[in-house]
């Protein structure tokens, strides 16, 4: 008669392996994110006229403005330049969030990003 369920030589023991070292990769991954949102990254625009800081968790902290970016007559430059900090900024935050991510995981895209399947 043959055996019914369970597995048949060493699974059950690579599956706990498999499920420490998921559990590990899970710890590393919250502490590397907590990390990230306590950093804050400065973008600019304009040549340093205008300054955005914020968080990891895409917040804003700061905004700085040169005096001779603040035209009353080209509100509209102002606005681009505040429009190019911040997007700079967020391009940042997302970069230092993917090399952490990648440190953890070693490169693979399927865990940070969705699976590749």
């Amino acid at each position: 008669m043959a055996k019914r369920g369970g597995f048949s030589g060493g699974m059950p023991g690579n599956m706990n392996n498999l499920m420490k070292q998921a559990q590990k990769m899970q710890k590393q991954m919250e502490e590397s994110t907590k990390a990230l949102e306590e950093k804050e990254i400065t973008a600019t625009a304009g040549g340093g006229a205008v300054e955005i800081t914020m968080t990891g968790k895409k917040e804003i902290k700061k905004v700085k403005l040169s005096e001779e970016v603040v035209d009353p007559d080209d509100i509209e430059m102002l606005e681009d330049l505040i429009m190019a900090a911040t997007n700079e900024a967020i391009r940042q935050v997302e970069e230092l969030s993917s090399q952490s991510m990648a440190k953890i995981t070693g490169g693979l895209g399927g865990l940070s990003g969705g699976f590749p399947f």
